[in-house]
């Protein structure tokens, strides 16, 4: 199967946060399974590193070595993404959430979320 997750599952996953339950946790792992992350959760990842919303226990070199060791791949936007990104009802303002959406819903991927935001698209 394949999963794209969004960016504070990849968050809770790495510091292996409670909120991720077996299931979830079990699909990330499962080596079946390919886990996407899109490059807007890099985006958001930096640009909250930059602001200090965000820490980071290594650097972002360290970050890209976790994704390549758990073999995530990143999924880059592209414009059949844009297209959906543009045609997406606003059941919020996030850009990257948005964005996110966009390729699922483009690339037939099932989206890993806790986002009650992200989970209106989904429907």
């Amino acid at each position: 199967m394949n999963y794209l997750i969004d960016t504070h599952i990849l968050l809770w996953y790495m510091v292996g946060d409670k909120r991720i339950d077996h299931i979830i946790q079990n699909k990330i792992e499962d080596v079946k399974n390919t886990i996407f992350l899109s490059n807007a959760s890099l985006w958001e990842i930096t640009i909250k590193l930059s602001i200090g919303k965000l820490k980071l226990k290594g650097t972002l070199a360290d970050l890209k070595e976790y994704l390549d060791d758990k073999s995530f791949k990143i999924l880059e936007f592209d414009f059949e993404d844009l297209e959906t990104l543009k045609n997406l009802p606003f059941h919020h303002q996030d850009p990257f959430d948005r964005l996110i959406v966009a390729q699922a819903k483009t690339k037939n991927l099932e989206i890993i979320t806790d986002d009650e935001h992200v989970k209106l698209y989904l429907k």
